[in-house]
């Protein structure tokens, strides 16, 4: 359709119409009225249904009957005129593109289009002034016509206006004034229905009837005008979305049931996101012109207090509905979570300055506070953030920690039935399971690696007469979490319990560190009766662990330093309870430091102790020295050493000489490939070496002689790193030693090819200890000789002297430093994605003794025990060429060889 058409024959009464007065009009609306709607029904011209709807709405609206409007004219007239707008709309967008500044015909067009469409705009606003200026009090039924094509219009033009750009392919100018007028009108005309909205009353005991409807159909339309102005003008974005909560509010009896709360807590959310997101960019930009005197400055803060309404409305809707959220809360924990993830310290966040920081956090992310303390009692949010299948990404897992310990905070003045909410686990489904909040703390902490290892600083606690000073992340987790521990209600504990001890039976060791430093407070803020009956818990915890696993050794750990926080007559029970007399107690002993005890009871233990392992160890030399009993035997050295190294000096010289000579004796039976083949001996002398250090200066030369000389045939076989660490501590030591003449060529050798096998190490680890080892030894050492060739490269030798000299590292910025983390957490999280996990992630981690294999369980053992038989052939095979075989040896080779031969039929 065009305008360009020619008017119809009609016109010249409408030209009358014009002149008639406003006595004439009211006087002839029952007669003219149906022929003005029977002529804008039937028209084709745009031009005539504008000056139609003129016509009625200037001069004989005024004189209806408000209470009769929609049946006699909005009804009628209001869907044609939508559609007369949706097709100029079409004509518009479609004719846009031939636009250019030659064609003079299209731009003229699309110029009288636009004219149409501003003036059929005034004429609904005329419509909706009319019912404002009559009615005081107005029904939606009896106008139910006007606002949703009123709204409809206004959409349609924002979304014509926003997409202006692309529509008219860079001849905007030569319509933009007109575009600009469009804007306005529709923009006043918004206004105009949120003032007659705002006159809607609506029956509070009636909840389902027309109005209702309506009612909702109108906030929902508002709620899409939001997403289309959101970006055009601040201002009017803002007023829309207080007219929108407003109406919200005041309905609220009538239409809470019929809105879409998902829908308008999704758009408020988007909206502050988006808000948020400007905000940063915008402090950014301050910060790197390092200006804020200027307009950036400005409209940060404007942008600013624009996150600030948004985040309001948030809280003050939240507030009213809560009770019908619960499909929102999933976008409300990732609105946070989102937040936080792009706010400093985050290893995402924009690189804003230290008084942005503080205005943002100041102004806008208070806010966010009284929002958790609103959902914190509403069950559906506690399942959405303690979800046991909730996923991640990298960015958001320190948020989630944050919010968690925020949580964790507000609990203390919650009732006990809101602490048992989120200290609970429960499983809801069969598919879906909350965990509780420490478990959830715990697996969160653990996701932050890269935060931890930065680490990222977080605002302290401030102290009574001390300044506050940021604290890292591990000290903030720990803190609250202490904090929580001494308000924790009694009937809760068993979940702490629970929750802590798997936490330290954590693979992760900062996670299992953590849960010791909680449970260590715990033991200390408690009496010393739960002191003991902790450590008296872990004792039979470790007592019961089948073999060598991670969880005994943190165990272990625990047990150590709970010990130090048991009272003496609590130390003097669990001495009878866990005699040191008793063999079977020694795997207690070697994790305590025997300086938690009191003298006398330090003596006393170290003195039984080593009277046990002694005897135990003699015994087991004269016995058949079976590799399944290296075990018990490994344990008794363990409980010599912890003896050595926390008590060493109540030990009496005949103690110290049984010790040294029970090391001598057990070195005798080692040799490299015995070592290389055997975990079990291999532990053994990971013990054995530390043990022979603390008497490095009473040790016989020909002993020590023998030890390193072991030591440098044991490197060349590539062994374990923690044999090589055995072997550090060991040769580190022999710098307080002075070796005698006759066994420097000898020994001296010997440890300046250790020290150079060593220092090459591609192991960060062993490197480090390495450097260190060899600095402990280079400074005290008499033979000073050595020193220049234990590096005999030249890269060796700047590595020792830059680790001297605290030189040579890597200059890295701040930001490097951020970016190389991230990366590393990302390549960290994407390898353990590719390990098959043998447990889900939330359950309680037992300990083991092995971990089985899939295709062949034992195939560890297996290679140890040919590696042990071949060892020991090996062993004959040297005896034989050094003197003949007793007469019984041929007898029992026949035998191994039957032996060998029936195990090689029972292989498939």
């Amino acid at each position: 359709m065009s305008q360009e058409r020619a008017a119809p024959a009609s016109a010249a009464p409408l030209e009358e119409l014009s002149g008639w007065t406003e006595e004439l009009c009211r006087r002839e609306l029952p007669s003219v009225l149906p022929r003005l709607l029977s002529m804008y029904q039937h028209s084709d011209s745009w031009i005539e249904h504008i000056q139609i709807l003129k016509i009625i709405v200037e001069m004989f609206l005024p004189h209806m009957n408000h209470l009769t409007l929609e049946q006699t004219f909005f009804s009628q007239v209001l869907p044609k005129t939508v559609k007369l707008f949706d097709d100029m709309m079409y004509e518009l967008t479609s004719q846009a593109k031939g636009l250019s500044s030659h064609n003079l015909e299209i731009q003229t067009t699309l110029r009288n289009i636009l004219q149409t469409m501003v003036q059929l705009l005034a004429a609904l606003t005329g419509c909706v002034q009319h019912v404002c200026a009559t009615q005081e009090s107005i029904i939606l039924e009896n106008i139910h016509s006007l606002p949703s094509s009123v709204l409809h219009v206004i959409k349609s033009t924002f979304v014509h206006c926003k997409a202006s750009e692309s529509i008219y392919s860079g001849h905007l100018h030569l319509v933009s004034d007109l575009l600009q007028a469009l804007f306005k009108e529709a923009y006043s005309l918004q206004k105009q229905l949120m003032e007659l909205l705002d006159m809607v009353c609506m029956d509070p005991l009636i909840d389902e009837n027309d109005d209702v409807l309506n009612m909702v159909i109108v906030i929902h339309s508002l709620l899409d005008i939001c997403s289309v102005i959101s970006s055009m003008d601040h201002a009017f974005h803002a007023n829309t979305w207080k007219f929108i909560i407003k109406q919200s509010l005041k309905h609220q009896s009538v239409i809470k049931s019929q809105l879409k709360h998902r829908d308008i807590i999704t758009s408020l959310c988007e909206d502050i996101l988006f808000s948020f997101h400007s905000c940063l960019q915008l402090a950014e930009q301050i910060t790197q012109s390092d200006a804020q005197d200027n307009a950036d400055y400005r409209l940060f803060q404007k942008t600013l207090k624009l996150c600030r309404f948004f985040a309001n409305s948030l809280l003050h809707y939240t507030k009213e509905f809560l009770p019908l959220l619960s499909d929102s809360c999933c976008t409300l924990h990732q609105l946070y979570l989102q937040i936080h993830s792009k706010f400093p310290p985050s290893l995402y966040a924009a690189q804003i300055s230290k008084a942005q920081q503080e205005e943002i956090a100041g102004t806008f992310l208070v806010t966010l506070d009284p929002l958790i303390n609103q959902l914190l009692t509403f069950q559906p949010f506690v399942q959405v953030v303690l979800d046991s299948k909730l996923e991640l990404p990298s960015e958001l897992q320190f948020p989630q920690c944050l919010l968690l310990v925020v949580i964790m905070d507000k609990l203390p003045s919650q009732p006990e039935n809101v602490q048992a909410l989120w200290c609970t686990e429960n499983q809801l489904t069969e598919a879906t399971t909350r965990v509780s909040l420490l478990k959830a703390i715990f697996f969160n902490f653990e996701q932050c690696a890269g935060e931890l290892s930065l680490p990222v600083h977080l605002q302290g606690i401030k102290s009574k007469g001390q300044m506050e000073v940021a604290v890292t992340l591990y000290e903030h987790v720990c803190v609250h979490l202490c904090t929580f521990i001494t308000s924790f209600h009694p009937s809760l504990f068993p979940e702490l319990d629970v929750a802590l001890l798997n936490a330290v039976l954590s693979a992760n060791m900062i996670t299992s560190l953590l849960a010791m430093d909680a449970w260590c407070f715990l033991s200390r803020y408690g009496t010393a009766e739960l002191c003991a009956h902790h450590v008296t818990i872990v004792a039979q915890l470790i007592k019961s662990c089948p073999g060598e696993c991670y969880q005994l050794a943190n165990l272990s750990v625990l047990l150590r330093r709970l010990f130090f926080f048991m009272a003496p007559s609590q130390q003097v029970e669990f001495i009878q309870k866990f005699s040191p007399k008793a063999a079977e107690n020694l795997p207690l002993w070697q994790c305590i430091s025997l300086q938690a005890l009191p003298t006398e009871l330090r003596k006393q233990a170290a003195c039984d102790i080593t009277r046990v392992g002694i005897a135990q160890c003699q015994e087991w030399l004269s016995n058949s020295r079976t590799l399944g009993e290296l075990e018990s035997l490994n344990t008794l050295l363990s409980a010599l050493l912890a003896v050595c190294n926390s008590a060493s000096e109540v030990l009496d010289i005949a103690q110290q000489t049984a010790i040294m000579e029970i090391g001598s004796q057990l070195w005798a039976f080692l040799n490299p490939k015995l070592v290389t083949g055997q975990p079990y001996i291999q532990q053994t002398l990971s013990f054995l070496l530390p043990l022979l250090g603390v008497f490095v200066q009473t040790l016989d030369p020909h002993l020590i002689s023998q030890v390193v000389t072991l030591q440098t045939s044991l490197l060349k076989l590539e062994p374990p790193d923690h044999v090589c660490l055995a072997v550090l501590d060991f040769v580190s030591s022999l710098g307080k030693f002075f070796i005698p003449q006759a066994f420097q060529d000898k020994i001296l050798p010997n440890l300046s090819s250790i020290f150079d096998f060593l220092l090459a190490d591609r192991n960060w680890i062993i490197e480090q200890h390495t450097l260190e080892a060899f600095t402990q030894f280079a400074e005290g050492t008499n033979h000073e000789e050595i020193v220049p060739q234990c590096f005999r490269s030249e890269d060796t030798k700047n590595k020792v002297i830059s680790f001297l000299e605290k030189t040579g590292f890597v200059e890295e910025t701040a930001a490097a430093r951020v970016e190389r983390v991230k990366q590393e957490k990302g390549i960290f999280w994407e390898h353990l994605a590719k390990v098959p996990v043998e447990e889900a992630k939330w359950s309680s981690l037992q300990p083991y003794s092995k971990r089985a294999r899939h295709e062949f369980p034992l195939e560890e053992e297996y290679r140890s025990a040919l590696q042990a038989a071949s060892g020991a052939l090996e062993a004959i095979e040297s005896l034989l060429q050094k003197s003949p075989a007793p007469e019984w040896f041929l007898m029992k080779m026949e035998t191994l060889q039957e032996r060998i031969d029936e195990l090689k039929r029972r292989v498939p």
